[in-house]
C-alpha cells in the first residue's frame, strides 16, 4: 500500500486509525532522549586522544598532589561516568541547567543525523550501507580479541551458568519479551515508515526473517564478547584486590594489630587471587574471621553482582575493562565506534518514523525533504536538552522502563486485531499470495494468527503486573560517599508515568469513539474478490479473464480502492 504509519491503519481497519497516531507519539517520545546516549559516547571519544585517559586515574586537586576526594572513594571510571559525563545530581528532584560539557557532543550527534538524512532515504540508505557493515566488522574483531583475554573463560562460564528458577519466573519471561520488542523495533514507527518506501511486491516475510536472523547472530556475537571482557575485568579487579589485601595485612602485622600467624604468602606469582584465597581458606576459622574483619573478601563472582546493581554500570565497567587491555587506546576507539554506529543508525530510524508521516500528511512538505529533516532535527535537539540536566539520566530511565513498553504492546496488539479481524486474516493471506506469487507456509500463518496474539495478550497482562509489584525506584549517585544508592521516585513521578501513558494511548480510544459517532464501518470495504472482477479493474475495452490480469494492475487497483473513503 506504500502508506505511512498514520494512514496505513485507517485503510486496513478504519476503527484502528488511532494506532498510527499513538505510534507517532511513541516514536517522538523515544527520539527526544535516544540521541543523548550518543552524546555520552562522543564525550568518551573526545577524551580518548590523551596519553592517560581520565577514566583510568582520578584527577588531582588544584595546586595539590592529592586526588579528588569524591573520586578516591570510588573507581575512576565510575567517577568519570557520573560526575564528568552525566554531572549526576543526588536525586531526580535536583534539576539544574543542562551540562555545558555535553551540549557540543549532543549537537554533533544531531548534526550528523541531519547530514546523513538530508537527501532523504537515498542518502540514509548509503550511510546505513557503511554503518551497519562497519559495526559488524568491529563486533567480530572485539569478539576475537576478547576470547584471548585472561579471565574470558570465567565470563563465559558465568554466561552459561543456567538458573533453572529463572526459567519458571513470570517476570523473567515478561522482561525477555519486552526486550525482543525493543530489539526488533516493533510498534515504534521506524519499521512501517521505512517499509512504506519498499516496492509493493517486495517479500516482507523474507525481510522479517533476515532481520530476525541478523539480530540473533548479533546477539550471539556481542553477548560472549561482553561477558569475556567483563570476565577479564573481574579477574584483573580481583587480582588488585588480593594484592591490596596482602599489603594491608603486612602493615597491620607490623603495627601489632594482627598476630604473626596472619602473615600472607610472600610469593603470589602471576595468579595472586588463587594463592591468596587458598591461603585464606587454610587459616583456622577464628583467625580467618579476624583477617576478614580488616580486609574485604576478593571474589570474581562479587564483581559480576556489582554489574547488576545499576542500569548504567555496564558502560563504565566495559570502558574500564577495555582500558586495561594492551593497546587500550585503539580498542577503546573501536568500542566507541561500534556504539556510535549502532546509536546513530537507531536514531536515523526513529527520525524517519517522524519525517515520513509528516510528509505524507502534509502535501506541502513532500517536496521539502531537507526542510522537514532539518526542522525535525532542530526540534528534537531542543527537546533533548532537558535530558542533559544533572537529573536527566533518571528521567531517561523513567521513560524507558515505565512509559514506552506498555504503549508498544498495545500498538502491536491493535495492529494484529486490525489485520486479522478488521481486514480479515484469510483475505490478507490471499492478497499476499497474489503479491508474492506463491502461498504462505502454514507455520507462519499459525504463528501469526494464534501464537502471536496470545503472546501479546500475555505481555499486556504481565508487564503491568510486573511493574506494579516493584516499587518505583531508580539508582542515584550519592556524592557524599561516592556510592550508588537506590531511591524511590517522588510521588509526582507516578503522576508523570500515568500522564505519559494516557497521552500516548489517548488517540486509540478517541479514534474508536470517532468511528462510532460517524458510523464508520469496522471492516474495510475493498474485497479481494472485487479486485479480480472486471467491474473493479478497468483494463481496456477488450475483456480479459481474471487469470490474465497482471499482478501490477491488481496492485494499482488495491492502491486506488484503498484511497477511497469508507463512508
Amino acid at each position: 500500500m506504500n502508506q505511512d504509519s498514520l494512514d496505513l491503519w485507517k485503510i486496513i481497519g478504519p476503527w484502528s486509525g488511532g494506532v498510527g497516531y499513538t505510534t507517532f507519539l511513541v516514536c517522538f517520545t523515544s527520539t527526544t532522549y535516544i540521541n543523548v546516549i550518543n552524546s555520552w559516547i562522543f564525550f568518551y571519544v573526545n577524551h580518548s586522544f590523551q596519553s592517560h585517559v581520565p577514566w583510568q586515574k582520578c584527577p588531582l586537586l588544584r595546586n595539590s598532589s592529592d586526588f579528588e576526594p569524591e573520586c578516591s572513594r570510588t573507581s575512576p571510571s565510575m567517577y568519570f561516568w557520573y560526575r564528568q559525563i552525566l554531572k549526576a545530581s543526588n536525586g531526580i528532584e535536583d534539576g539544574g541547567r543542562p551540562a555545558l560539557s555535553l551540549i557540543m557532543p549532543y549537537f554533533l550527534s544531531w548534526f550528523l543525523v541531519c547530514v546523513f538524512m538530508i537527501n532523504g532515504l537515498k542518502s540514509t540508505g548509503k550511510v546505513l550501507y557503511i554503518l551497519v557493515p562497519v559495526s559488524c566488522v568491529i563486533m567480530f574483531c572485539l569478539l576475537i580479541r576478547s576470547l584471548m583475554l585472561d579471565g574470558a573463560e570465567f565470563g563465559l562460564q558465568y554466561l552459561l551458568r543456567m538458573k533453572t528458577s529463572a526459567m519458571y519466573s513470570f517476570s523473567a519471561w515478561s522482561i525477555a519479551g519486552c526486550q525482543v520488542l525493543f530489539d526488533l523495533g516493533l510498534g515504534s514507527g521506524p519499521i512501517i515508515s521505512l517499509a512504506s518506501h519498499m516496492p509493493r511486491s517486495n517479500n516482507c516475510l523474507s525481510d522479517a526473517f533476515v532481520l530476525g536472523l541478523v539480530k540473533l547472530v548479533t546477539l550471539l556475537v556481542i553477548t560472549p564478547c561482553l561477558f569475556s571482557i567483563l570476565g577479564f575485568w573481574a579477574t584483573a579487579t580481583t587480582h588488585r584486590c588480593s594484592e591490596r589485601n596482602i599489603e594491608t595485612l603486612i602493615n597491620l602485622i607490623t603495627q601489632g594489630t594482627l598476630p604473626p600467624e596472619a602473615h600472607p604468602p610472600a610469593n603470589i606469582g602471576k595468579n595472586p587471587t588463587s594463592v591468596y584465597n587458598t591461603w585464606l581458606r587454610d587459616l583456622p576459622e577464628q583467625l580467618r574471621q579476624l583477617v576478614l574483619s580488616h580486609v574485604p573478601e576478593c571474589s570474581r563472582s562479587n564483581q559480576f553482582v556489582k554489574i547488576k546493581e545499576s542500569l548504567h554500570f555496564v558502560i563504565p565497567t566495559l570502558v574500564e575493562a577495555i582500558s586495561t587491555l594492551p593497546g587500550s587506546a585503539l580498542w577503546s576507539l573501536i568500542l566507541f565506534l561500534m556504539m556510535l554506529t549502532g546509536g546513530l543508525s537507531t536514531t536515523m530510524g526513529f527520525v524517519h518514523g517522524l519525517v515520513t508521516p509528516l510528509q505524507d500528511s502534509f502535501s506541502f512538505l513532500r517536496k521539502q525533504s531537507r526542510l522537514i529533516t532539518v526542522g525535525t532535527s532542530m526540534t528534537m535537539f531542543v527537546c533533548g536538552l532537558f535530558f542533559l540536566r544533572p537529573s536527566g539520566s533518571y528521567f531517561i530511565r523513567l521513560l524507558n522502563v515505565y512509559c514506552t513498553i506498555l504503549p508498544i504492546i498495545c500498538i502491536l496488539l491493535c495492529e494484529n486485531i486490525a489485520v486479522a479481524w478488521a481486514y480479515g486474516a484469510k483475505r490478507f493471506i490471499e492478497e499476499l499470495k497474489i503479491l508474492w506469487g506463491h502461498p504462505l507456509a502454514h507455520i507462519f500463518v499459525s504463528l501469526w494468527r494464534f501464537v502471536n496474539p496470545l503472546m501479546l495478550v500475555a505481555l499486556l497482562v504481565a508487564v503491568p503486573v510486573h511493574l506494579s509489584l516493584k516499587p518505583l525506584i531508580y539508582v542515584a549517585w550519592n556524592s557524599k560517599n561516592s556510592t550508588l544508592i537506590i531511591r524511590p521516585y517522588p510521588s509526582w513521578g507516578l503522576v508523570l508515568v500515568i500522564s505519559t501513558l494516557v497521552i500516548l494511548l489517548f488517540p486509540i480510544p478517541v479514534y474508536f469513539v470517532y468511528c462510532l459517532v460517524y458510523r464508520i464501518p469496522f471492516k474495510s470495504k475493498s474485497q479481494i474478490s472485487s479486485l479480480m472482477s472486471s467491474k473493479s479493474i478497468n483494463l481496456s475495452d477488450k475483456k480479459r479473464s481474471s487469470m490474465e490480469v497482471s499482478r501490477e494492475e491488481i496492485l494499482q487497483v488495491v492502491r486506488r480502492e484503498s484511497d477511497q473513503p469508507f463512508f
